[in-house]
């Protein structure tokens, strides 16, 4: 009854935007009456997310022109500046803040974080639905996608090669902002009668807050449904819309552009799409963790070796190009703003793209099957290093010696990641294709998911929030795919970044809290008591 009640919502909703694309012609199309109707909202949540806290580089006559035009310029626009986002300071400060106040967790706990990934000390018996390594690809699929391919081009477009030495600094300050949200989220989750896992933010900022004292309880709820109400807007657009849009386009693309026979079928692609990721998500967590468990490493070590296998054919110009990138971090000859412009590029692409501080990946890692909340933690220490210290640095350090690097700027984004990976594999804009492909329907099933723990927070947990959050997120999948919703994708990802909000907030208050659980932790690891406890757990259990 449940896949025919789906089918019949996905039909249905195929139905009506065929039905749209049909009627546009003659009048407004929905799209732009939803641009328009969500544009004054999205243009306010993006300029409280995106306030400049200072304004860097010469004065630019394009920028003051542009400014002039725009109504909603911010006060750097208007100087022909440009802005150093608060967002960007809120999540590098917390990241170096939880590093120092862990000593340095990201480095000491990296060995033992492989350990518990590769199975050692897990206890099958252990509350949860989805092992160590289960946990991590769900949340990389959350986060390694079209920022690694795109978005470290964008940064070394504007900000030069030392943007990526920059950007790998944010990677490695973030597997501390992840250590913390993560073993946070196993501390606080909820274990439902039949077994399956809710915890995220939403837990850990209300159940954590409580314990700190009524005075701090009411602040807990107000942040939980804060968070709550942003990952489910996240989820839609950013996690959902944004995801079927440019994955379609970029198929498009690939088949002939606008000759292709897809061109004016997004609704077909939509209902695709949708069908393949309903039958992931109607198994919960255990579907899509055995999903992603085997996507997430087929697609990474795809992109990984393609890079490596380039790097190695020019392996003459890596020196030369390391060189560029620790003297451009320093020295930026020719980038707007200077070093501040190299190191706010590096910064911020990087806290976009591995969401350390934001609390998405909290809600994966909450579902993991032990009895120790700071073995997910240090789990969670390889989601940024992997997906910024060694996709990140793969990308960057392939457009740089392939020569692709423009400092003019003339292109950039994914175009120019396929620009550099083609002038040395020829065939590789396919393997590009597959790649968005992939990580668009990874992403998807991962933010399905992490919507629906918020939802779920908000309105009960029951098989109809359930059903009626799913069939919302497919619905929205055919949406992504025949609509150019500009303005509702600005709208998500700015509801993305304020998740950082109420979720870092909480941390701090949190912080005593984790050092607790780490230090009872770590003195047991090692005086070796927890490998004695493994041991004896084997034994129970053979």
């Amino acid at each position: 009854m449940y896949t025919r009640m789906l089918m019949l919502l996905l039909t249905l909703a195929a139905a009506v935007v065929s039905v749209q694309q049909n009627t546009a012609h003659a009048q407004e199309s929905i799209d732009e009456r939803i641009n328009r109707a969500v544009e004054p909202a999205a243009n306010t949540i993006s300029g409280l997310v995106f306030t400049p806290i200072g304004c860097y580089g010469a004065v630019s006559q394009e920028t003051l022109q542009e400014a002039a035009d725009d109504p909603h310029a911010d006060r750097c626009a208007r100087q022909g500046k440009d802005p150093i986002p608060f967002i960007v300071v809120w999540l590098i400060f917390a990241a170096a803040f939880f590093t120092l106040f862990f000593r340095f967790i990201n480095i000491r706990g990296i060995r033992h974080g492989m350990e518990l990934v590769r199975g050692k000390f897990y206890d099958p018996s252990a509350p949860g639905e989805v092992t160590h390594f289960q946990a991590l690809a769900t949340a990389l699929s959350g986060t390694v996608g079209l920022g690694n391919i795109a978005g470290v081009a964008v940064a070394v477009s504007i900000g030069g090669p030392g943007a990526t030495f920059w950007m790998i600094l944010a990677g490695f300050l973030g597997m501390s902002s992840k250590f913390v949200e993560c073993t946070l989220g196993v501390k606080y989750r909820n274990i439902n009668a039949d077994g399956t896992i809710s915890g995220g933010p939403m837990y850990y900022l209300s159940k954590g807050l409580a314990e700190r004292g009524p005075g701090l309880a009411m602040l807990g709820k107000v942040l939980a449904v804060m968070f709550a109400i942003l990952c489910i807007g996240g989820s839609m657009g950013g996690g959902n819309i944004f995801q079927a849009n440019q994955s379609f386009t970029q198929l498009v693309n690939i088949t002939g552009g606008d000759s292709s026979w897809l061109a004016d079928k997004g609704w077909l692609y939509g209902l695709i799409v949708a069908f393949l990721v309903g039958m992931v998500i109607i198994g919960g967590i255990k579907g899509i963790a055995r999903v992603t468990s085997k996507i997430v490493p087929f697609m990474g070590v795809t992109y990984v070796i393609a890079g490596l296998a380039i790097i190695l054919v020019n392996i003459s110009a890596v020196p030369a190009a390391f060189s560029s990138i620790v003297s451009g971090a320093f020295s930026p000859e020719g980038v707007a703003g200077g070093f501040v412009g190299v190191l706010i590029q590096g910064f911020r692409r990087a806290a976009f793209s591995n969401e350390a501080g934001v609390g998405s990946a909290a809600i994966a890692h909450s579902a993991v099957k032990t009895r120790e909340p700071v073995t997910e933690g240090l789990v969670a220490l390889y989601e940024p290093f992997v997906d910024t210290v060694v996709v990140c640095t793969i990308t960057a350090l392939v457009i740089i010696i392939t020569g692709s690097y423009d400092p003019s700027g003339s292109i950039g984004g994914v175009e120019l990641t396929s620009s550099a990976f083609g002038s040395a594999i020829s065939w590789f804009p396919w393997v590009l294709t597959l790649a968005v492909l992939l990580f668009a329907f990874s992403t998807m099933i991962s933010w399905s998911y992490y919507g629906l723990k918020a939802w779920t927070y908000l309105f009960g947990e029951s098989k109809l929030t359930d059903l009626t959050y799913k069939a919302i997120f497919l619905v929205f999948i055919i949406i992504g795919s025949t609509m150019q919703l500009g303005a509702v994708v600005d709208f998500s990802d700015a509801m993305i970044l304020a998740m950082a909000f109420p979720n870092i907030i909480g941390l701090y208050f949190l912080l005593p809290v984790v050092k607790r659980e780490l230090n009872s932790y770590w003195s047991r690891y090692k005086s070796g008591q927890l490998e004695q406890a493994g041991n004896t757990q084997d034994q129970v259990t053979t």
